[in-house]
């Protein structure tokens, strides 16, 4: 190679160097930007949420207050519109605290760490009580291992799966099992009920947000397999659901196993 063309190297040589120190500045004045971006954006939920939450709060009370103080004393149609307002109220209250817990799934600063899956099943049963007790449900399990995430956000997770599992069973005394398999370097778990199943046209449906299998005919926002399904993919796994009509449906999803 003459000097001439060693030259020439060289220089296509730096100017592929400058080009990429060039790229490489603006990705990160690109990541800066959605760094705040993002920080802003969970300042203005945090605000937001409050504000509303206190509204709530207010028309909840005052609304109580007046049922409380003048129920039998007006029209009949008077109460049912006091009752309305309190209903009303509670599913924006419900709304509002599913949207938050929803967008908080891969924003929150959770970072994966080991953490006992029989301790996120347990405080899963613990936050479920009322509800397993006033359906007579009775949930079981095998031993669950370690795995990789972060016990609150799981056991939300395991809190949605079984509380979805009570809500359409349908039975006077629903059942429900959860339970894991070692697969490669992943853990599969799977959350079994006895309910009527469902039709797989809808299995891939249920986990969008606000995709509600029922519609009206069930209480719920439609956003608790969506956190599901957004929680779980945030630490690297999947969910799926394998059911037949009248067999009862099973979920699964994986999560990198702890070791």
């Amino acid at each position: 190679m003459d000097s001439s063309d060693r030259n020439a190297a060289e220089a296509e040589i730096e100017r592929l160097r400058r080009a990429l120190e060039a790229e490489t500045e603006r990705r990160l004045q690109v990541q800066k930007q959605l760094d705040r971006a993002g920080a802003d954006f969970q300042e203005f939920i945090s605000i937001a949420s409050h504000n509303l939450r206190e509204s709530l709060r207010a028309v909840a009370s005052y609304s109580q207050l007046m049922a409380m103080t003048y129920y039998g004393r007006l029209d009949a149609d008077a109460d049912v519109f006091l009752s309305s307002i309190q209903d009303g109220v509670r599913k924006m209250q419900s709304l509002l605290t599913d949207i938050v817990e929803y967008w908080a799934a891969d924003s929150v600063d959770k970072q994966p760490r080991r953490m006992d899956m029989e301790a996120a099943l347990h405080q899963a049963l613990l936050f479920s009580d009322t509800q397993l007790k006033e359906a007579g449900a009775t949930v079981t399990h095998d031993p669950l291992p370690a795995v990789m995430g972060d016990v609150e956000i799981l056991a939300r997770v395991l809190e949605h799966l079984i509380g979805n599992a009570i809500k359409f069973c349908g039975l006077p005394h629903p059942s429900i099992h959860v339970s894991s398999k070692r697969a490669d370097t992943e853990t599969v778990f799977s959350v079994q009920d006895n309910g009527p199943g469902i039709d797989p046209p809808f299995r891939d449906r249920i986990f969008g947000a606000f995709k509600r299998l029922h519609g009206k005919e069930y209480p719920g926002t439609g956003l608790g397999l969506a956190f599901c399904k957004k929680a779980i993919e945030r630490y690297g796994g999947r969910i799926w659901v394998e059911s037949r009509p009248g067999a009862g449906a099973t979920f699964y999803f994986t999560l990198p196993a702890a070791d």
